[in-house]
């Protein structure tokens, strides 16, 4: 990589560095190369390190970059095509499209999830957490939300929690008639433990995918879904509607 100094161009200096960092990346990196630190970046640019952390975390952003603790910042391999589920697949499963059981728990949801479920404060939800695993990597969390009151064949006392309890309350909502479901997508960050299990770091850039299931008494479950935004394109299939909202982002309490 050559020094080249930025000279006053039209657009924000950190825009116009990532696109020659990303010129650079393709002529001059192999996939898992590491960069060189930032002071180095920086002198070689001639911009302020405040700069090229903009440019860095874009190319992140985009996919072109990932940060790896106790390594650096590397390059990165192309993003895996990801497949979301559609409406035929009915309701989740215990292992379906890579997903694999974590565990179950009662606990009260983030407000903007009751909101979704039309449920009151107090009620009782069980949360159903998944991994999903492609090509032996974690690229998506997801916390299944879904009212006591939807899955009423649920004995406590077969399965009080851990992945025996979240099958038993997937293997309830299979009983329930599916009517539809609806998803939308948005940009958010990672939280802590969303973080710990797909190997980002916090905050890092993700995709929330959340979807409600529908029956004909109302919506029977929520899923919130955290996929690495480094790593993932995902794919919608013919049924895969996107929905695009200005609604806020519901924030998930791991």
């Amino acid at each position: 990589m050559g020094t080249t100094q930025l000279e006053t161009v039209p657009e924000p200096k950190y825009w116009h560095l990532k696109t020659v960092l990303s010129e650079a990346l393709d002529r001059d990196f192999e996939v898992g190369e590491v960069l060189p630190n930032e002071r180095e970046l920086a002198a070689r640019f001639g911009v302020a390190r405040a700069t090229l952390r903009q440019a860095l975390e874009q190319l992140e952003l985009e996919g072109r970059l990932q940060r790896r603790r106790g390594v650096g910042t590397t390059v990165a391999p192309p993003r895996v095509g990801v497949a979301v589920a559609s409406a035929q697949h009915g309701w989740p499963r215990e292992s379906v499209d890579g997903w694999e059981l974590v565990g179950a728990s009662d606990a009260v949801p983030p407000a903007a999830v009751l909101k979704l479920l039309g449920s009151a404060e107090g009620e009782a939800v069980h949360t159903v957490r998944r991994t999903r695993i492609t090509q032996g990597q974690a690229v998506a969390a997801e916390l299944l939300y879904v009212p006591a009151a939807c899955v009423p064949g649920l004995s406590p006392l077969d399965a009080p929690s851990g992945p025996a309890r979240a099958r038993a309350v997937l293997r309830e909502l299979q009983k329930l008639a599916l009517d539809g479901q609806d998803r939308s997508v948005e940009l958010g960050s990672a939280r802590a433990d969303d973080a710990k299990e797909l190997d980002r770091l916090p905050g890092a850039p993700v995709l929330l995918v959340t979807t409600r299931y529908f029956t004909a008494a109302g919506t029977a479950a929520v899923s919130v879904a955290t996929y690495r935004a480094d790593t993932c394109r995902l794919t919608f299939g013919d049924s895969g509607d996107v929905q695009i909202t200005d609604a806020p982002t519901v924030s998930v309490a791991s």
